[in-house]
Formats: C-alpha cells, sequence, structure tokens
C-alpha cells in the first residue's frame, strides 16, 4: 500500500480501532455489576451505560480523527464533552495495508455516512446473552452500505477465564471480509435465523412459510449475520418493523463483500444516505445465497401487513 492509504480504508482501519474499544467498554460495565439499565420505549427496548458510554467514544474517535465524515448514532445523547481516555487514536496496521477498490479511491470525507449500533442485542447483554451482544460501525456512499466492522466483546466467553475474549470481523465492497472462517449451511437444508424478543404473528407466518428444516431464534441483528457467514443459518428473516439502520448498515456490507444479500421483505434495497428514515420500516430478509427463493417465499399476507404499516 502506498503511503497515504485512501479516506475509506483509514476510516474502516479506525472503525476496526474504535469498535474493539468499545467491546471492551461493554466487558467493563458488565463486570462492574452495574449495567445502569433504563427503558427507552419499553421494557424490550433498553439502554443501558454501556450502549451510552460505547457511542460517546465511538462518536468522538471517529469524528476527532475525521470531522468531515456524518456520524449517526442509535443512541440520543446530549453532546458533551468526552473525557481522553474514551478517545481511540489506533488504526488497525493490517486495514492500511490492503489496497483500496478502485471506486473507493477518490471518496472524500464529507461523501461519507457513518451508522454506529454501539451495542447491538441490548436485552441480551442485560440477560446474560452475551454471544448474541455485537458492536457495529456500518459506512455508507451514495446510500450503498460499502464497509462494515462487528466487533463481538464477548466472543469466547463460554470457554472460561483464559481464553482470549472478543473477536471483530470486517469488510469492504469489493475487497472482501475477514476475520472469520466462511461457511454454508448444506444446499439441502434450510435455517432460519429469527428475532428471539420481538416475534409476533406477521414473522412466524413468514419464517413458516420459508418451510425451514430448523429455526434459531438469538438477538442482536449483527449476531444473526454472523450467524450466516458462519454457516449457521441460510436465512435471516424478521417480517416486522423495528430494525433500523444502524443495526443493519456495518452488516449488510459484510455480508455483500462475501456474496450475499441483504433486503427488505419485498427484495428491495435500503439505503443509507444521512437523511434517510432510520426504520427499517419493510422488515428484513438476509442471505448468503438463494436470495430470490426466499424473496418468493414471503406471503401475500404480510407484505400486505408490512405495507399497512
Amino acid at each position: 500500500m502506498s503511503g497515504n492509504p485512501a479516506v475509506v480504508m483509514r476510516l474502516v482501519a479506525s472503525a476496526y480501532s474504535v469498535a474493539e474499544k468499545a467491546g471492551a467498554i461493554v466487558r467493563k460495565v458488565l463486570h462492574s455489576g452495574d449495567l445502569g439499565i433504563v427503558e427507552k420505549t419499553g421494557a424490550n427496548d433498553l439502554q443501558t451505560l454501556a450502549d451510552r458510554l460505547a457511542q460517546k467514544s465511538i462518536c468522538a474517535s471517529l469524528s476527532r480523527r475525521f470531522p468531515k465524515v456524518t456520524i449517526i448514532g442509535e443512541e440520543d445523547l446530549p453532546c458533551e464533552e468526552v473525557q481522553e481516555d474514551m478517545i481511540e487514536n489506533g488504526q488497525a496496521e493490517e486495514i492500511l495495508q490492503k489496497s483500496c477498490p478502485k471506486e473507493y479511491e477518490a471518496l472524500k470525507e464529507e461523501e461519507l455516512v457513518v451508522w454506529v449500533d454501539p451495542l447491538d442485542g441490548t436485552k441480551e447483554y442485560t440477560e446474560g446473552l452475551l454471544d448474541n451482544v455485537t458492536v457495529l460501525i456500518g459506512i455508507a456512499y451514495g446510500g450503498r452500505a460499502i464497509a462494515g466492522v462487528i466487533n463481538q466483546p464477548f466472543y469466547n466467553y463460554q470457554l472460561g477465564s483464559g481464553a482470549a475474549l472478543g473477536r471483530t470481523i470486517w469488510g469492504v465492497l469489493g475487497l472482501g471480509a475477514f476475520g472469520f472462517q466462511l461457511q454454508e449451511v448444506p444446499a439441502d437444508k434450510r435455517i432460519v435465523t429469527t428475532t428471539r424478543s420481538h416475534s409476533n404473528k406477521t414473522v412466524t407466518d413468514c419464517v413458516n412459510a420459508m418451510e425451514p428444516h430448523d429455526v434459531i431464534r438469538v438477538g442482536g441483528a449483527g449476531n444473526k449475520i454472523i450467524q450466516l457467514i458462519e454457516g449457521k443459518a441460510s436465512a435471516y428473516v424478521f417480517a416486522s418493523p423495528g430494525c433500523k439502520k444502524w443495526d443493519t448498515c456495518g452488516p449488510e456490507a459484510i455480508l455483500h463483500a462475501v456474496g450475499g444479500k441483504l433486503t427488505d421483505m419485498f427484495g428491495n434495497p435500503y439505503h443509507y444516505n444521512a437523511d434517510v428514515k432510520h426504520m427499517n420500516s419493510a422488515g428484513v430478509l438476509a442471505t448468503l445465497r438463494n436470495h430470490d427463493y426466499y424473496v418468493s417465499r414471503v406471503p401475500q399476507s404480510v407484505l400486505q401487513a408490512l405495507r399497512s404499516d
């Protein structure tokens, strides 16, 4: 790589280090024993001290290094001075060494939008289902998710105190995705992953219409995309509003970088411009392969219900 990597690669390299710092914050808050839980809109929509601190760290760190990038975070937090020990200045060297895909070489800071979910799977975090928890940073250009970082703060936590905790997965369209072993569900199997805590009749009807051999109910959008790329599930099916752009931007970029696809339940792409509405109101359908098959299985009653929302 030349001595001056493209802006987008520097941003991904920073996002990688920043996500690792956020993951450490998420672990530290858990170990402190005081999660500082508040309800946002109800018992299924929680915010913890980890959500608040991780977002402050991510947004302050990235905006200091990339002041012209638009950053949109999940948590509605007051603008205030962030302590210096919350700032992460590091950049992942392995990312800086990679060649930037040609179409992104000349991008400018002000053309990029970053979507941040500081703690995806908050409910699971409060219940001790730690493998569901991720930190998500997505980078968009021209409304399209082009790069993403997923940190799993508690990866390996079941292995006990001797295990190295946490891992970070990242990807850029046109370059690939790294930090995991890409695997696929056997072609003769359909395994659907769906919501653990936000189910309803429409969601259930849609999952059943896929005629799955198995259904995995887990928390966190980032976690469900990891199920797809690691060969644990064939499709992520969530036929309901509830997911937001910060849930899907980073994971979508990583999925697309390995040939997968994420759309709404109608098969239409989501857009990640700075001024789009935050809610993914037509649901989420994501696959590593055979996307058209799953789109074709969505019942008309489900599409009708999503249209009227």
